[in-house]
């Protein structure tokens, strides 16, 4: 384990990098800064090292340009309709940060903070972070550790506990951009991407679910086969013309194996992906326009990276007949998702 100063924040804040190395020579980075996955450098079928992770190479980059590039987010991942959920007959209004009224990613409050790190052992880093009472809105306060371990199977594995005062909703994930080519300047539409799940939850113009779950047999939304992710993501399906891409909830089933596989034949990375969570959210970059610069100086263009955000279903607090996220208070949440890289 290396910990590094990786730079200041405008208040004046250190942040740090805590760099940690298998026996195969793969490399994980994460940052104290919103406990951010910094690199994932994984070798390719030509031995090369390749950083799989998309973002930016310095604190400037993350500090003021970030889509979420590789940050924990909470403390409810994705969106919440109108800002609002109610609980025990308590309605309670959260931070609307994007469009002026949906709740995107808790208000951004744990992707901006600065975490405390402890490394528990030479390839493993704990992040700890408590949210104040009230905090963007939420009731009680959260306690929050992430721990991230990099195995020499080359597996990255992010387990994470919260406790809050309060009973609340709870959904915590990471954000990191993948794109397997490990080369800046790239798109991730010749990937092939499966996804076991039979169905999708579409939303309405705001990106908030319609309460539908809808199968995906027959319709650009099937991953149940491997295929490319650009094959059918210019389709007129009204869910992608208005996404402009994928930017959706894929209701898991339930497997003990991979749940998710990503290959990229260029390099010969496979990516198998393991959680205990009920959904993803499979987002490709729609809205990357090159305006920010990303690792190695190059723009971050349109698919230039794919997230895979294990979760609860977006705005579950708002949906009966979705899984469930209420946590009562002095209840543990406990959830663990594992990203394995082979060639």
């Amino acid at each position: 384990m290396e910990k590094t100063l990786f730079g200041t924040l405008k208040d004046g804040r250190e942040v740090y990098k805590y760099s940690m190395t298998n026996k195969n020579g793969m490399v994980l980075e994460v940052l104290t800064y919103g406990a951010t996955i910094q690199a994932i450098k994984v070798p390719s079928k030509n031995g090369e090292l390749l950083d799989v992770a998309v973002g930016f190479d310095t604190l400037d980059g993350h500090e003021n340009y970030s889509d979420y590039q590789g940050v924990t987010v909470g403390r409810y991942a994705n969106r919440i309709h109108n800002a609002q959920f109610t609980i025990n007959g308590q309605k309670y209004s959260v931070t609307a940060n994007e469009k002026g009224k949906t709740c995107l990613h808790g208000g951004g409050e744990f992707s901006k903070a600065i975490w405390e790190a402890t490394a528990d052992t030479d390839n493993s880093i704990v992040m700890s972070y408590t949210s104040p009472n009230g905090s963007c809105g939420f009731p009680g306060a959260m306690k929050t550790k992430v721990r991230f371990t990099l195995t020499d199977s080359n597996e990255v594995a992010i387990n994470y506990t919260a406790i809050c005062s309060a009973d609340t909703p709870v959904n915590l994930t990471n954000h990191t951009y993948f794109n397997l080519k490990g080369k800046a300047g790239t798109d991730v539409l010749s990937h092939e991407l499966r996804i076991d799940a039979d169905s999708f939850t579409p939303t309405d113009e705001d990106s908030i679910p319609t309460g539908e779950i809808r199968p995906v047999k027959g319709t650009a939304f099937d991953f149940s086969e491997s295929k490319p992710i650009g094959k059918d993501i210019g389709e007129s399906d009204p869910q992608l013309v208005m996404c402009k891409g994928y930017d959706h909830n894929f209701c898991l089933n339930e497997t003990a194996g991979a749940v998710i596989t990503a290959y990229e034949k260029e390099t010969g990375i496979t990516m198998n992906v393991y959680t205990d969570m009920p959904g993803v959210q499979l987002y490709t970059g729609n809205f990357l326009d090159g305006s920010v610069i990303g690792k190695g100086g190059v723009p971050l263009n349109k698919h230039a990276g794919f997230c895979l955000e294990t979760q609860f279903y977006p705005d579950t607090p708002n949906q009966p007949t979705f899984p469930q996220c209420n946590f009562r208070a002095g209840e543990i949440f406990r959830s663990m998702t594992r990203y394995e890289f082979k060639c």
